[in-house]
């Protein structure tokens, strides 16, 4: 799962307790992979930093289960995203997950010195960067102002690369060119993920590799359906991420049967974030995550 790191109308200490603790409910649910999302400049409310944020929780996630981080990888220096990858990698036995983002918003970028037009290039570049100081190279990329790099601590277990994207052409073949997943993005449903999966495996072919979808979407698991239902919609209603059709939510039963009607595109893997509600009802929702997995599976 993905646990959100922003918290509107919390400080800076309630948001990271309430994170670390969500953290610690999806350990106990037994949920496959933990990852945390990437953001930054953030004004009306906090946003939790992913590299230390993780750090703390892996001291209650399991060695043997993947855990991993969103990198908005325009708004990154390679190297410096690189060496902490590695750090992280080197406190877990299973393999980590690097999920890579191009990034949006022109006061984000602007406030970290990025450049918004450039931003698919230097994604490409950075992973192509990154992989090859994972695999112990010396690196220099003029386009990326490196000169003659190289890291230690390195990753001791291979480093899994999500690729999100939505529909463009080009993010979709870096997705199946560079990834080992395609990390949909949340707003994809119906036609326009069908056929953009059918581009993805075509890609794929293209390019050699194994397919493999990784699904994200929005989720409100209660043990009331009707009023969990009542409670997305309402969340639904104030505007929440400019998403609706595309969130789940209701009680397990309607959750699994929801997730698993993606079978028919092939989906491998899917990433459930709790949408935005108080903290004990997404506590109870990650719980019962536990209770749709067994039920899927």
């Amino acid at each position: 799962m993905s646990i959100t790191s922003g918290y509107p109308g919390l400080d800076g200490t309630a948001a990271v307790g309430s994170l670390l603790e969500r953290g610690r409910v999806a350990s106990q649910a037994g949920l496959d992979h933990l990852t945390l999302g990437d953001q930054h400049a953030t004004r009306s409310f906090p946003y939790v930093q992913n590299v230390p944020a993780i750090g703390r929780i892996m001291a209650d996630w399991p060695r043997d289960k993947p855990i991993g981080l969103l990198l908005l990888l325009p708004l990154w220096n390679p190297v410096i995203a690189a060496e902490q990858i590695g750090t992280l990698a080197a406190m877990s036995d299973a393999p980590f997950i690097v999920q890579t983002g191009i990034g949006s918003g022109a006061r984000q970028f602007a406030a970290l010195g990025a450049d918004l037009s450039s931003r698919g290039r230097i994604t490409d570049a950075s992973i192509t960067a990154m992989k090859e100081l994972f695999a112990g190279k010396q690196v220099t990329a003029p386009d990326l102002d490196i000169i003659d790099a190289s890291i230690s601590p390195r990753p001791p277990q291979p480093v899994e690369w999500w690729i999100g994207s939505g529909v463009a052409p080009a993010a979709i073949d870096r997705a199946a060119r560079e990834g080992d997943a395609w990390y949909t993005s949340p707003g994809l449903d119906g036609d326009a993920l069908a056929v953009a999966a059918d581009s993805y495996r075509s890609s794929c072919e293209r390019h050699g590799r194994t397919p493999r979808i990784a699904l994200r979407r929005d989720i409100l698991v209660g043990d009331d359906h009707d009023a969990t239902v009542r409670l997305a919609r309402s969340v639904i209603e104030r505007g929440y991420r400019g998403m609706g059709t595309q969130i789940i939510a209701g009680g397990v039963e309607h959750v699994a049967e929801q997730m698993a009607s993606f079978e028919s595109i092939n989906v491998d893997d899917i990433v459930a974030r709790t949408i935005t509600v108080d903290q004990s009802t997404a506590l109870r929702s990650i719980e019962l995550l536990a209770d749709v997995r067994a039920a899927i599976a």
